[in-house]
């Protein structure tokens, strides 16, 4: 149950991306960015020092710095410390008692990191806008869009994604912003998300259109 140490494997490029089905654009005055799920339990399943993590969280970096710029709101999606059995539900029985309630599993690493303004929601189920205010800040701010970067690229980024075309919220997946547990499961998120629920991009193509 515990997560799989993860071997080292190249990012996706741009031309490596699978055809999607819409042509949607980000709009900053339209769009959220959501840093899903960057807090050390999870990072630190994957090589110090190398791809894809040294990419993801560049990428990741490289956004958040665009969108404060734009004023464009910022949210985090990170997991409690030390759940109850009660609160873990079926994610014990998946993965284990989670996140220990320890504060460096629980940081968030600091190039990354959330600054004033941002918002920081308690996730916790796949899906970031389980039990959340994350709908009601997109629709309070009159939000519609919504950046995915983070982990894991097949369970929370995935599920998010789809939870929110299921919202009619557009979901934008950044494919060298997100991580995964090998590049197959990565690849399997990716072509899902561009056929099914999102716009899958870069992070050069997406800082393009903003």
């Amino acid at each position: 149950m515990a997560l799989p140490a993860i071997a080292p494997y190249p990012l996706p490029t741009g031309d490596e991306l699978p055809a999607g089905r819409v042509s949607w654009t980000v709009d900053p005055a339209r769009a959220v960015l959501l840093v899903h799920d960057l807090q050390q339990h999870f990072l630190n399943a994957f090589p110090a020092g190398g791809q894809p993590l040294t990419g993801m969280l560049a990428n990741t970096a490289r956004l958040l710095k665009e969108f404060r710029r734009l004023g464009a709101p910022v949210v985090y999606s990170t997991q409690k410390g030390g759940q109850t059995p009660g609160e873990r539900g079926l994610q014990l029985d998946f993965w284990g008692p989670g996140v220990a309630d320890d504060p460096e599993a629980l940081a968030v690493p600091e190039s990354v990191a959330p600054e004033d303004g941002d918002t920081v929601l308690t996730k916790w189920r796949y899906s970031a806008f389980v039990r959340t205010e994350l709908e009601e800040l997109l629709r309070r701010t009159g939000r519609d869009q919504l950046v995915i970067v983070g982990v894991y690229a097949h369970i929370g980024v995935l599920m998010t994604a789809a939870d929110a075309w299921m919202r009619d919220v557009r979901a934008f997946v950044v494919a060298d912003a997100v991580a995964d547990f090998s590049r197959e499961d990565h690849d399997m998120a990716l072509r899902w998300a561009a056929g099914r629920c999102a716009v899958v991009t870069t992070t050069d193509a997406l800082l393009q259109e903003v």
